[in-house]
């Protein structure tokens, strides 16, 4: 923790101190929650209220959230307290960032947030454990045990909560948060990679680039358009990496091509626009002060005020948003997918498999890709755009945003599996035109690929060779190999734009 954020905190310490010593009344720190805001707690009774908040709200149900998502969790929460707006005390602020570097994992069930008020069952699971009562696990021992007898083998004493502390470890979004950045890292790594995975589908069909000539899109120019053209010029073929396979049918006298090649730079290009607008604001997200109430030390104006920065709705109109940019991202593969099938869409044997009806070749991995994008097409449903009333009408309009995370990445993970498939697809239909070559950058996408999963010659178990190439796009391997050949400005990796007025983190 900085020497800055622990000024910051001391000094929101004293004002609550000062609330406390002085017999004032301020909400959740002398008074109960929602709505028992009115009722008054006795001087006597105050870290037993903040105890009780914890037990009631660690509601939560169904499985635990795996341990790098829990982690998460924690240090988002670590890095929001150290703005100095949650007023709790630096030694219980210390003993959190101990935990996670000891390798604490919190015991976390993945439902029960709405949302709204923060993602308040889930932290309060976080908090219970540190409490020393529930369950904790550590990085070398993923079992759950009790609280306490993990917290005594890590060398740390549990919690005891001061007044204000308990509604400061559960007043925000980071439930949310931690689903959400994974689920926007693995997806802007994803959408770039299914550009090249459209180049290699692209050289398979024997397809025209003509779509791709720079003036279509210069009269069109959204930025994510331009940005999907430039990666696929940099890969087909051109002066610089000749392609066998285009050359070899330049007099074919093909104009056009179907939608999902002609234009995917179009489609892909609002998936990319629409991701990176998602990383806009969930990078601020993950830097506010999402407490209630907020604590503003040294301020002319009340030192807490009552507000609604916890409301989960920024993020998750923004996961609901990201879950529909993958999608079409899958939907347009599956696409494709069916044409590198389908002896009447392409130049290429049934099912990409030599002696068909002997062998089966691709055809049940498309249908495995056309399963994934009909569930999609359920998960895309906005979960945002529902809320119940809660805690008695106090919450009457909550976020859902801690459903619309968890599907988000839902998504992505199907999606990265339906690139896979049109991945090995396209492979195969190389393979086919052999002894053809690619270009350059695809044929080591090719050479990749090959190392996990071999030509098809005969039917084997074709899931083995999904995931081999799914774990490969996951592991960003797929987009390294190609890397060099992006232009700068192209790549997702490139230094985005960043969010306005960012906020530092202060660990």
């Amino acid at each position: 923790i900085s020497t800055d954020a622990r000024e910051r905190v001391i000094a929101a310490r004293h004002v609550i101190d000062d609330i406390i010593s002085s017999k004032k009344i301020a909400y959740g720190i002398n008074t109960g929650f929602g709505k028992f805001e009115s009722t008054i707690i006795p001087p006597d009774q105050l870290e037993d209220l903040q105890t009780n908040l914890i037990r009631s709200h660690s509601a939560g149900v169904g499985s635990a959230l795996k341990p790098h998502r829990a982690r998460m969790m924690l240090a988002l929460r670590v890095n929001v307290l150290c703005k100095g707006h949650s007023g709790i005390r630096l030694e219980t602020l210390e003993t959190l960032v101990e935990a996670f570097n000891r390798g604490v994992v919190p015991h976390i069930p993945v439902k029960g947030t709405v949302g709204a008020s923060g993602d308040l069952a889930p932290l309060s699971h976080l908090a219970l454990g540190l409490m020393g009562e529930g369950l904790l696990a550590t990085l070398d021992n993923f079992t759950f045990r009790p609280a306490e007898i993990v917290l005594a083998q890590v060398g740390l004493r549990p919690i005891k909560l001061a007044a204000k502390e308990g509604l400061a470890l559960i007043n925000g979004t980071q439930f949310i948060a931690s689903y959400g950045c994974e689920a926007l890292v693995r997806a802007r790594r994803l959408v770039a990679i299914a550009d090249v995975v459209l180049g290699m589908t692209h050289e398979a069909l024997m397809c025209t680039t003509t779509s791709l000539d720079r003036r279509i899109h210069q009269v069109r120019p959204h930025k994510g358009q331009q940005l999907v053209a430039q990666r696929l010029r940099s890969i087909l073929n051109s002066e610089r990496f000749p392609s066998g396979i285009t050359r070899s049918h330049e007099t074919c006298g093909r104009v056009q091509d179907a939608y999902s090649i002609r234009c995917a730079p179009q489609v892909h290009g609002i998936s990319n626009d629409m991701v990176e607008w998602v990383y806009q604001i969930l990078g601020l997200e993950l830097n506010c002060a999402t407490d209630n109430p907020l604590v503003f030390p040294g301020s002319a104006l009340p030192h807490v005020i009552s507000g609604g920065n916890f409301h989960g709705e920024y993020p998750a109109k923004a996961l609901d948003v990201l879950a529909i940019a993958v999608h079409e991202i899958g939907n347009i593969s599956e696409r494709r997918t069916e044409r590198l099938n389908n002896p009447a869409l392409s130049r290429l044997p049934a099912f990409l498999v030599q002696q068909g009806g002997l062998n089966s070749g691709f055809m049940i991995a498309h249908c495995t890709a056309a399963a994934l994008v009909s569930e999609n097409k359920v998960l895309c449903h906005p979960a945002s755009i529902d809320s119940i009333s809660t805690s008695a009408a106090q919450e009457d309009h909550v976020s859902m945003g801690g459903f619309a995370a968890r599907k988000a990445l839902k998504v992505v993970e199907n999606v990265e599996t339906i690139i896979a498939i049109e991945l090995l697809c396209a492979c195969q239909g190389i393979d086919l035109l052999r002894p053809l070559r690619t270009t350059e950058p695809l044929e080591k996408v090719w050479t990749l690929v090959r190392k996990v999963s071999a030509p098809w010659t005969q039917d084997r178990n074709v899931s083995l060779d999904i995931e081999s190439v799914a774990s490969l796009i996951r592991s960003g391997a797929m987009w390294d190999v190609v890397r060099e050949y992006i232009p700068e400005e192209a790549r997702f990796d490139a230094p985005p734009a960043q969010p306005p007025h960012v906020l530092k983190s202060h660990l």
